[in-house]
């Protein structure tokens, strides 16, 4: 049977419940945050030279970066060449698979280049001098 409202006489206002929509929205942060992948970036952009034997990687923690004026960008700081070797062993620490993409300018020097691989090689891990694709 229905009810009638008299004038003068309030009616309770029907509410949404908001419980099953705040579930779905904090699933939906915990599936996005846990599917993110993060990667470090080095911090400039660097005109990189091509090459013909190149080969693409499709997963990487750590990028590098040597530019043109001989600066050294980790993470996207300026890091001195003498920090790159402790830098990449906490980074090492805290992933223990990591692997460096070195993103060295075209006109930066071999000298430069061959330091910071070999600071990359006393760090023990895996490295890639990058290229720009074609």
């Amino acid at each position: 049977m229905r009810q009638r409202v008299m004038f003068g006489e309030q009616q309770d206002d029907a509410q949404i419940d908001m419980t099953p929509m705040l579930d779905v929205v904090f699933i939906m942060l915990i599936f996005f945050i846990v599917s993110t992948s993060f990667v470090r970036e080095a911090g400039i952009d660097v005109n990189r030279p091509s090459a013909k034997s190149s080969d693409s990687q499709s997963k990487t923690a750590v990028m590098v970066a040597l530019s043109a004026t001989e600066e050294i960008w980790l993470d996207r700081k300026l890091v001195d060449i003498r920090m790159v070797r402790p830098a990449i062993e906490r980074l090492k620490i805290e992933q223990s698979d990591i692997s460096v993409v070195v993103l060295a300018d075209e006109k930066s020097s071999t000298g430069q280049l061959v330091k910071l691989l070999d600071q990359l090689r006393l760090a023990n891990v895996q490295y890639i001098v990058s290229t720009r694709p074609e």
